[in-house]
């Protein structure tokens, strides 16, 4: 069986490049070599679709070009905002979450031990929702606060309403960072509403290249660069920037945006063809977080029944031709397990696989996942 063959269910992990942006990528590759902070004409061609890319970027988000700095990825662009805030935004305080993206936690962790920033993580509803009731007590009783919560988990999917969180964060005097890189692409953002300081964006995430991202920075807030030695974005970032990688991103995110509608309601289809197929064949199946709630329409991660078949349930699957994955793949190589299943349900002996989907999959890759997993589990659908 190729890779072709295959089903890949997990887009939460990255998804396959777009031809479209592959095609705007080559004549960067082939053609336009030169070096963007070199003055000539070489130079200068190079630079301008460094921010032509920019430019796109800044219209979809709502936002000005100045506020948008290309990075290495979301985890580059997480340490920025996180850092930055730190040290030069006055921040006490950082409130965070147990199930963020590790690119936050080991941040904030380190933060809090190394510069004894205060560290306080926000409760957890049973359906792994923020407390926004604890929320608002945590802001109440810190001073100087930097919150950290993403806009949908990459395990389970639950989504936090934005504008809302941003209000509270603002209202106590404090600074908010949102992740989004699971969001990205799947939905509409404007940033001229100002809700949100520091946002974060991986282009591999909406099929465009790997090792290129980049973070919003409202421009009230002054930070300094976390990586010196140029004067690169602005002074922002040194280093020079990855061209082929920003061309690609900022076509990644036009073609995101213009087949988003589509794209969204076909996933949704999926989404909930998987949840009625499993339900049907696998009746002690139940799905982590708020599955059919306010939760991202391209992750769906299912608690399975204990069963011998649980320990080996991704080997499996892999050998039936189906890509999925237990939890986050950033942490591929971890023998603890899920920190977000182990958060909200602490010494569960289910297993967990997170199925997510993108838009090369179909009702038939969904029949056939679904079937095997009741050859383990329940009966054949």
């Amino acid at each position: 069986m190729t890779t072709a063959q295959r089903i890949y269910l997990d887009n939460a992990a990255t998804t396959p490049i777009a031809e479209e942006v592959v095609e705007a990528m080559i004549p960067v590759m082939r053609d336009h070599f030169g070096n963007p902070s070199s003055t000539h004409a070489h130079g200068r061609k190079v630079k301008g679709l460094i921010e032509e890319a920019r430019g796109s970027i800044a219209k979809m988000l709502g936002c000005s070009p100045g506020e948008i700095f290309f990075t290495s990825g979301g985890t580059e662009a997480d340490n920025l905002a996180i850092r930055g805030s730190v040290a030069n935004l006055g921040v006490e305080n950082i409130i965070s979450s147990t199930i963020e993206h590790h690119a936050v936690l080991h941040t904030v962790e380190e933060l809090h031990h190394k510069n004894g920033i205060g560290l306080h993580m926000v409760n957890l509803l049973p359906n792994g929702h923020i407390d926004l009731a604890h929320l608002q007590t945590l802001l109440n009783s810190t001073t100087k606060p930097l919150v950290s919560l993403m806009h949908a988990n990459n395990e389970i999917g639950n989504i936090i309403d934005i504008e809302t969180v941003g209000q509270m964060v603002h209202q106590a005097g404090g600074i908010f960072h949102c992740d989004t890189v699971q969001t990205m692409g799947q939905y509409r953002f404007d940033l001229s509403q100002g809700h949100i300081d520091f946002l974060a964006g991986a282009a591999h995430k909406f099929n465009g290249p790997k090792g290129v991202g980049f973070i919003y920075i409202n421009k009230k807030n002054r930070i300094h660069p976390q990586i010196t030695g140029g004067a690169q974005e602005r002074e922002m970032r040194g280093g020079t920037e990855n061209v082929i990688g920003i061309v690609g991103l900022a076509k990644a995110l036009e073609i995101a945006y213009r087949e988003m509608d589509a794209k969204k309601a076909h996933l949704e289809n999926i989404k909930g063809l998987m949840i009625q197929l499993l339900r049907e064949s696998i009746p002690e199946v139940s799905f982590n977080g708020d599955a059919e709630g306010s939760s991202l329409y391209t992750v769906l991660s299912v608690s399975l029944p204990p069963n011998e078949a649980g320990s080996m349930i991704l080997f499996n699957l892999d050998l039936a031709g189906i890509s999925a994955s237990g939890g986050s793949a950033c942490s591929s190589g971890a023998t603890g397990g899920s920190h977000v299943i182990n958060s909200l349900y602490p010494g569960t002996n289910r297993t967990t696989v997170r199925f997510s989907f993108g838009k090369q999959n179909t009702e038939d890759d969904i029949r056939f996942t679904v079937n095997q997993l009741a050859n383990w589990y329940g009966q054949k659908s």
